[in-house]
Order: C-alpha cells, then sequence, then structure tokens
C-alpha cells in the first residue's frame, strides 16, 4: 500500500525475494552511490534481546542525525530478526527499543531523511506493524504455501517469469520436474535457473528433462515425482530403483505409499474419467476453466483446493500419461493400490516386496505401444 514517501518497510517469508527486492529499493533511494557517508545501514541481526535494543538506539541515532552534506540521507534497518514472535522478540528490552523506533518515526523524519526496513519475520500483531501498515509504503513476499493444494502452478508460474528474464525456456517435462525439485523458495529458485544458465551456455537456450536431472539436486519431493513419472510411463525399473533408494535411506514403505503411488493411482484414473468428458488438454489455462465448467456432480469427487474450485494441476499433468491406460486396468490397478496399502499397514510381509509387486501391476497396466511392422 502507499504510505508516508519517507518510510519503506519490505517483509515476507521469503528470504530470497525480501533481500532481492530491499537491495533493490535501496539502489533506487540512494541512487546506487552510497559512500559510506551520506547513508547509514545497520545490520538488524540481533543475537538477544540486548543486542535487539542497542540495534534500535542506532537506527534512533541515525534517523535523528541529518546528512552531513545535505541532501537526502537513507537509514536501512538491513535484515531484522528482532521483530518476530519469538523469545527475544517478546522481551521487554526489546519491546521498549522497538516502541522507541515507532515514536521517533511517529515523530516525523527531519528533511531528506528516509528509512527502510527489511525483515524476513514480523510480527503483525504488534503495533509496530500496525504503524508501518498504516504509515509506510509496504511490501510483502510471502513463500509459496506448499501445504495448499495448487502450489505447483504458482511456483511454473514463478520459475516461468525468471526464466525468461535469463531468456531460457523449458520444454513441458523439464518444468513439471524443476518445480518439484526446486521448491518454493525464490532464492533456490534463482540460483538453479543461473546453474542451468551456465551449463546451457549462448548457444542452447531449451532446458530439457535430462539438463534439470544432471543439474537441479534429487530433492524428496523430486524423488516421489519421479517415481510417479516412472508409473505413469511404465517404466517398472526406474520406479523400483528409486523406491529402493528411499528405503535405503529410511524412508517407510508406507510413506513411499502414501506420498506417491496412491496420488499417482488415484491422478491416473480420475484423469482417465475427465478425459472421457472431452475436457480439452490444449494448454492449462483452458483445462482448469472447462474443469470448473463442468456439471456439480462430474466436479465433487476431483480433488479440491482448500480455497474452492477443483485442483486441476495434478490432473493436467496425468491427462497424457492416463491415454496409454485403459479404465478397466486402472480400476485394478486402485483395488491393487488399495490391497497393497492394507498389507503394509496389518500384514507381517516383506515391505518392499509388497511395493514391487504393486510397481509391477501398475506399469504392466499401461498399453504396449504397438510396433508397426514393415
Amino acid at each position: 500500500m502507499a504510505g508516508n514517501s519517507q518510510f519503506y518497510a519490505i517483509v515476507g517469508s521469503d528470504e530470497g525475494r525480501v533481500k532481492e527486492e530491499a537491495l533493490r529499493r535501496h539502489r533506487e533511494l540512494t541512487g546506487g552511490s552510497d559512500d559510506g557517508f551520506t547513508h547509514e545501514t545497520i545490520d538488524g541481526t540481533a543475537d538477544n534481546s540486548e543486542g535487539a535494543f542497542q540495534i534500535c538506539k542506532s537506527v534512533v541515532e541515525a534517523l535523528n542525525t541529518l546528512p552531513f552534506f545535505g541532501g537526502e540521507k537513507v537509514v536501512w534497518l538491513k535484515s531484522a530478526t528482532f521483530l518476530v514472535d519469538d523469545v527475544t522478540g517478546r522481551s521487554d528490552r526489546t519491546l521498549s527499543g522497538v516502541e522507541s523506533l515507532k515514536d521517533c518515526l511517529a515523530a516525523g523524519l527531519g528533511p531528506g531523511v528516509v528509512f527502510l526496513l527489511s525483515a524476513t519475520g514480523i510480527d503483525k500483531r504488534r503495533a509496530f506493524w500496525k504503524f508501518l501498515a498504516k504509515n509506510a509504503e509496504v511490501k510483502s513476499y510471502d513463500k509459496i504455501d506448499t501445504s495448499r493444494d495448487g502450489w505447483e502452478e504458482e511456483v511454473a508460474a514463478l520459475v516461468d517469469g525468471r526464466a525468461r528474464d535469463l531468456k531460457l525456456k523449458f520444454e513441458p517435462d523439464a518444468m513439471e520436474l524443476f518445480v518439484m525439485l526446486a521448491g518454493e523458495a525464490t532464492r533456490q529458485i534463482g540460483s538453479e535457473l543461473e546453474k542451468l544458465d551456465l551449463y546451457l551456455g549462448a548457444d542452447r537456450r531449451e532446458v530439457t528433462l535430462d539438463d534439470v536431472r544432471k543439474m537441479v539436486p534429487m530433492s524428496r519431493a523430486g524423488v516421489v515425482f519421479e517415481i510417479g513419472r516412472a508409473l505413469q510411463g511404465g517404466d517398472a525399473a526406474r520406479a523400483i530403483e528409486l523406491i529402493d533408494q528411499q528405503l535405503e535411506r529410511g524412508e517407510s514403505a508406507i510413506g513411499v505409499m502414501r506420498a506417491s503411488v496412491i496420488p499417482t493411482v488415484r491422478n491416473l484414473f480420475m484423469a482417465k474419467v475427465v478425459s472421457e468428458t472431452g475436457v480439452s488438454t490444449y494448454n492449462y489455462k483452458s483445462f482448469a476453466a472447462e474443469l470448473d465448467r463442468l456439471p456439480e456432480i462430474q466436479r465433487a469427487w476431483l480433488p479440491q483446493k482448500k480455497a474452492g474450485g477443483v485442483n486441476a494441476y495434478p490432473l493436467f499433468l496425468s491427462m497424457g500419461a492416463a491415454s496409454g491406460f485403459e479404465m478397466k486396468g486402472l480400476r485394478k490397478v486402485m483395488e491393487s493400490a488399495l490391497k497393497a496399502d492394507r498389507a503394509l499397514v496389518t500384514t507381517g510381509l516383506d515391505h518392499r516386496l509388497v511395493l514391487h509387486r504393486l510397481i509391477a501391476e501398475v506399469t504392466t497396466a499401461r498399453k504396449k505401444r504397438k510396433v508397426a511392422r514393415r
């Protein structure tokens, strides 16, 4: 929101984006020129409440000191750590320091003095935040919530925008895997994109699936995604290899089953049903829009977002693979997955064997491609 042109606050849980935007705003306010005398940057990292108090005191002193050479002076409280609801943030000593800073700002700053705050955490119940929200120009950058359905499409949009800045273009499969591997943190996304940029060089700008596999570290979410891709593609060997790796690392068989195998089978089945309604798969936006236009009775059983509406993204990703399965085969696979899950929970059967058998059933249910005869 627009506020006092002398107060700026950049906050949020996305550390990379907050630091990036705060640095950009600081350069904008200072004209990119900071000789160490005209402007002041105060590190907001506090080890304890006394440290937090002293930081606030230093900021107040800097704000009350007019520019020595005239003109504008920017005081940047950088990466403040004591504005959150923790032991340091709740301390009376910390609160006293923050209150003195608020009072200083409320009293008005001298001509040419500008205050910039950056923080990756801030307690929005406290008076200091309410003062900033009302009087400062505030920008907030929070991480995408990966616990919410549909987070993948939000991350994909973020990745696509940053990739365009680097003149990179992702193959669809490569984008899907990159989203699962890089996660939601802007800093991590930026780092992995820079690695791909350097790896490809100036002559090649399209990112392939193999490029992502080579350059982006495999996270747990990435393994889960890769197991699902292998199942959808009928690649039993790859799925079993990844599952065995997870089991050897201490992951439980039930965890693998419920994080990857069951969601993959369920999405394939739902995608197959959706495909029989004639929903277009030309692009994601049209697919999601057509799903939302289906009669309520056809939408109610599909995966739903917490905020409402069909969670279309995982279904969209499964549409192509679902065409490789018959409905009868998917029904049988759904039953097999239920039996396997029950066996893992209630019997003493070897967990690895149960998973391997299920993988074989899923992948053999995929229709074999007919080889053209000469």
